[in-house]
């Protein structure tokens, strides 16, 4: 009986502890870095909007229906002490009129220009966050 009774204690401390390891979560998972660009556009088709970022990497591509050859482009990055966000502006040919990447923690921080002339139409935007701590702000708008 106590050999039967050790078994069952034995069992019952190992599910305990099995039980223990499986189920709390690690502050970890909390933690993880994370990173967000939000797009707004209004009603003259303007594009912009922001992004923030504790030390993670994301991508968002908008479409950007230009009547123009170029485009007005600013953004600047606030506060931030790592990673970077890369700006590319492509026309409707898929024609690279504009790759600039601002750097956290290191100037310039910002940026405003006017891309090079493409073609006209629906141009593509692609932003991206590497391993991006801080936030900032983007504004993109049909050239004159």
């Amino acid at each position: 009986m106590n050999k039967l009774k050790s078994i069952f204690n034995g069992i019952f401390l190992f599910a305990l502890l099995f039980g223990l390891t499986t189920s709390c979560s690690s502050d970890d998972d909390n933690n993880q870095p994370t990173a967000t660009i939000n797009i707004t556009t209004n009603v003259a088709g303007d594009i912009g909007g922001d992004f923030t970022g504790n030390g993670g990497s994301t991508s968002q591509t908008a479409t950007f229906i230009n009547a123009s050859t170029t485009a007005d482009v600013n953004f600047d990055i606030t506060g931030a002490t790592g990673g970077t966000f890369r700006l590319l502006v492509q026309d409707s040919q898929m024609v690279t009129v504009l790759d600039e990447t601002l750097t956290g923690g290191v100037e310039p921080d910002t940026f405003s220009g006017v891309t090079t002339a493409g073609t006209s139409g629906d141009w593509t935007i692609t932003m991206t966050l590497t391993n991006f701590s801080g936030d900032g702000s983007y504004s993109i708008s049909q050239g004159n």
